[in-house]
Order: structure tokens, then sequence, then C-alpha cells
């Protein structure tokens, strides 16, 4: 355990993040469950509504710190093809 002041206080920040960040990105991975599962029942429009609600959900995590930009991206590109395209077979 730390001794200096300030290093307690490094420690007690972190934690503070940690779960922060944690719940965050647990969020997240919910919407993208719920987007998946629209998904796979073929509902295009419950895929569309999942999708809209997922998307600026993973933004946010993106300006938090908690994602990486280019992995958000590239995973709503690809969520969004998979939308589009069960629209097209419907």
């Amino acid at each position: 355990m730390a001794n200096i002041a300030s290093a307690q206080k490094r420690i007690r920040q972190t934690v503070v993040r940690t779960a922060r960040n944690k719940a965050r990105r647990s969020r997240v991975h919910t919407f993208v469950r719920k987007l998946e599962e629209a998904i796979a029942l073929g509902d295009h429009s419950k895929a569309r509504e999942a999708f809209i609600a997922a998307q600026p959900e993973m933004q946010r995590a993106v300006t938090k710190g908690v994602l990486k930009a280019n992995t958000v991206s590239r995973t709503i590109s690809r969520l969004s093809a998979r939308v589009k395209a069960l629209g097209a077979s419907s």
C-alpha cells in the first residue's frame, strides 16, 4: 500500500475510473448484444432501432476514452452493413 498522500489519492482515482470505464464498456456491449440478437432474428425494423440506439453509445465510449475511435468506426460500419443487408433481403 502506498504511504505518500498523492499516491494514495492516485489509487482512489484509479479505482473510481476503472469502475466507471467498466460500466461504460459493459453498457456498450449490452447495446451491441441487443443489436446482434435483432439481426439474428431477421427483424429489420427491430435491428434498425437497436442500431440507432447502439451507435451513440459506442461514439460516447470513444469520446470518454474507453474504446478506440478506429475500432468503433469499423464496428459501426460492419453492423450498419449487416442491418442494411437485412433490409434488402426482406
